[in-house]
């Protein structure tokens, strides 16, 4: 790459599952340096895996990158479509002498038509690297291999690698590697059924779309040597690597369904706000070279290099991610959160017909009230629900505890008429006038206000009661006092 050139990366999942934790952090790494340099982030569908290969998760897996807000600015290209262009290159491989054809069975020789390292769906999911025996094709006679060609034997096409020597790369975060030929196997690049390996795929298109930097898991290290060769079989230079550390569960081993979600997709339906399961997901074998831990994405973009990049393994800690978007409900102003309570709202039914939906100004201060108190955004949904539907239940538990007292149903009744004639409806008033109803009564203030809040919200936990009752209305208060009567009456 030249000085002036800017950097061409790619994220290539394949569509054997979904989105997972692994792959979404390669993408949002690729996409942070793209951003931070100016650079290009191409999506490439690595589908040539008929055997594994799921298309209808391709869709599920561009959504839950929009989700995360990687946006790529080509693609997505599908290897499935590109073929020729893989075999055109292994014919050209094998012409130069730096293949050879194949004429065993997959199933008599080690490894076979399927022997490679697929970098699956970019989410840490390498397979480990096998070491092959001498395939005896490699050394046939002309005669012999007309021979075979004359029987119409099927055949793979191989890379004939060295068998002395070393092979060089650099890498971004690792620093340069060297690997001795003598470790690396004949490998396959195009099996005899035609398709292409991972290892000829992935250099040759990343040679047609000038990929300047690979960004990927640090799984893949096994991989970049026999790619190499390639690149240098066809005349390429080969780009800048990055290999970036694994994640790992939190009993130190490779995160797996066994360790919880690990789909993006499931984060997203749990409640998790897409900003700050990237600023967590960039924590993850990143560092900004400081403490810092709340970074918007505009930060992340700014701060984002490869030298941050650690070679020591990222623990998932679910407890982390779960303060992060705490941090992300409760920080920022509160009119990004809007559109995600709305999406959650309208989830639960609760949208339509709602003061939320016929007043902006109100839903905002609700959100901003009720904020303070939520983890996940279904909080708006469950334990807030009172808020934006008159349709709740009152807690058992709340109303064993506080609406025990006998004197409740009566102070309840006289507090009707307290509020009904106050003019001004403000947290001073209602605080005012509650206060001085429980002096009245005989009563702590607190066997009050806890009272009045299982009447209005259902709850023996919510927002402060003076607030909570400015937000509600005087309306809505009084109409809930008024519900919570024959309830009261009638146990």
């Amino acid at each position: 790459m030249t000085s002036t050139q800017k950097p061409r990366v790619r994220f290539a999942p394949s569509p054997t599952g979904y989105l997972h934790v692994g792959g979404a952090r390669t993408a949002l790494f690729n996409w942070l340096y793209a951003k931070h340099e100016g650079g290009t982030l191409l999506l490439r569908i690595e589908d040539t895996d008929v055997e594994r290969n799921k298309p209808e998760l391709v869709d599920g897996i561009l959504e839950a990158l929009k989700w995360l807000g990687v946006e790529w600015d080509e693609g997505p290209f599908f290897q499935s479509q590109r073929l020729e262009m893989y075999r055109t290159a292994a014919e050209r491989v094998l012409a130069s002498g730096a293949g050879f054809a194949c004429y065993c069975k997959p199933a008599s020789y080690a490894g076979g038509d399927a022997a490679e390292e697929h970098e699956g769906d970019g989410d840490d999911e390498g397979t480990k690297q096998t070491k092959l025996p001498v395939c005896p094709c490699r050394d046939l006679s002309d005669a012999e291999r007309a021979a075979k060609e004359k029987e119409g034997i099927p055949r793979a096409i191989r890379f004939r690698t060295p068998r002395t020597g070393t092979t060089k790369f650099e890498d971004a975060v690792f620093g340069p590697r060297e690997v001795q030929n003598a470790d690396i196997e004949d490998f396959v690049l195009l099996r005899s059924n035609g398709l292409p390996t991972y290892q000829l795929s992935v250099v040759v298109d990343d040679i047609d779309m000038r990929i300047t930097h690979i960004i990927r898991g640090a799984d893949h290290l096994s991989n970049t040597p026999k790619q190499v060769l390639i690149y240098q079989a066809l005349g390429a230079t080969p780009p800048l690597f990055a290999h970036v550390p694994l994640i790992l569960g939190p009993d130190r081993t490779r995160l797996s369904k066994r360790h919880g979600a690990t789909s993006v997709g499931s984060y997203a339906d749990e409640g998790f706000l897409p900003e700050a399961f990237q600023n967590f997901l960039a924590l993850l074998g990143w560092s900004p070279g400081d403490d810092s831990q709340f970074l918007r994405t505009h930060e992340l973009i700014d701060r984002f290099s490869l030298s941050g990049i650690s070679r020591t393994n990222a623990v998932f800690d679910r407890a982390k991610l779960e303060w992060f978007n705490t941090q992300y409900l409760q920080k920022p102003p509160v009119e990004g959160l809007l559109p995600y309570v709305e999406a959650e709202l309208k989830r639960a039914g609760l949208w339509e017909g709602s003061q939320a939906s016929r007043d902006r100004a109100w839903f905002a201060r609700a959100v901003d009230l009720i904020r303070p108190r939520t983890r996940l955004l279904p909080d708006f949904t469950h334990w807030a629900r009172a808020f934006f539907t008159d349709d709740f239940d009152y807690e058992p538990e709340a109303v064993e505890k506080y609406w025990r007292d006998e004197k409740v149903p009566g102070m309840l009744a006289k507090l009707v008429d307290v509020l009904t004639p106050l003019a001004d409806w403000n947290h001073d008033a209602c605080d005012a006038a509650v206060r001085s109803l429980a002096a009245a009564e005989g009563v702590k203030a607190g066997v009050l206000i806890n009272a009045i809040r299982v009447a209005i919200v259902g709850r023996a936990v919510a927002p402060p009661l003076f607030e909570t009752m400015a937000v509600l209305g005087k309306d809505r208060v009084l109409a809930r006092l008024r519900r919570a009567l024959p309830f009261l009456a009638s146990r």
